[in-house]
């Protein structure tokens, strides 16, 4: 085989992507929830699992021609990144000025943007598999939560918020693992479930 022959396969990226989801949102939870305190060591969780770990994750997703999971991976990745800037405002890291000035009800309109993108994220994940499907629904509660505590004062939507980020975490754990072992054994070894097929012809 010559050069000019050979192929480079790219491996599927979901598992470290869901692993990089997983990861921060199961110690931003415990945040929300009151079980630990400050963003301070947070913040480096959401920029090298919520954004660098997703955003390899989309490039290679990319590379194989999946819209959904470079368009899913892409979004929630640069998501991270800026939520953890907006901690680093808040903590001071760029001056008290900038700290001070910071409107967070403008922070509400980001997640109620990210809401939005969810929702139609929902349906497409109703053709891929049960595990992200079921990762969407929660993550749309996450944003709803976020958007009517931050946006509105809405008490409630801090409690739906938290533990709908919780239940992410550990559904993003199980899809994560059943990647990496479904591909090992090369047979399903943990199931995801099958696409609902509503939608697709």
């Amino acid at each position: 085989m010559n050069q000019n022959e050979r192929k480079i396969f790219t491996a599927d990226p979901s598992a470290l992507g869901l692993f990089g989801l997983a990861m921060i949102t199961f110690v931003a939870s415990t945040q929300k929830l009151g079980w630990t305190t400050g963003t301070s060591f947070i913040i480096p969780w959401a920029i090298f699992l919520g954004a660098c770990a997703q955003i390899y994750a989309c490039v290679n997703d990319a590379k194989k021609g999946n819209v959904f999971g470079a368009t899913a991976f892409g979004a929630y990745s640069f998501f991270w990144l800026a939520v953890a800037m907006s901690w680093m405002i808040s903590n001071g890291v760029f001056g008290s000025t900038m700290a001070q000035s910071a409107d967070s009800k403008q922070l509400g309109f980001a997640f109620l943007g990210y809401l939005i993108f969810s929702v139609f994220m929902t349906i497409g994940s109703l053709e891929t598999n049960k595990v992200l499907m079921i990762i969407f629904v929660l993550i749309d509660f996450l944003f709803l939560g976020l958007s009517m505590s931050v946006i509105w004062g809405i008490e409630i939507g801090h409690e739906i918020a938290a533990w709908s980020e919780f239940f992410i975490s550990l559904v993003g754990f199980y899809g994560s693992g059943a990647n990496v072992l479904n591909h090992t054994f090369g047979r399903e070894f943990l199931p995801v479930g099958k696409p609902l097929g509503i939608f697709k012809k």
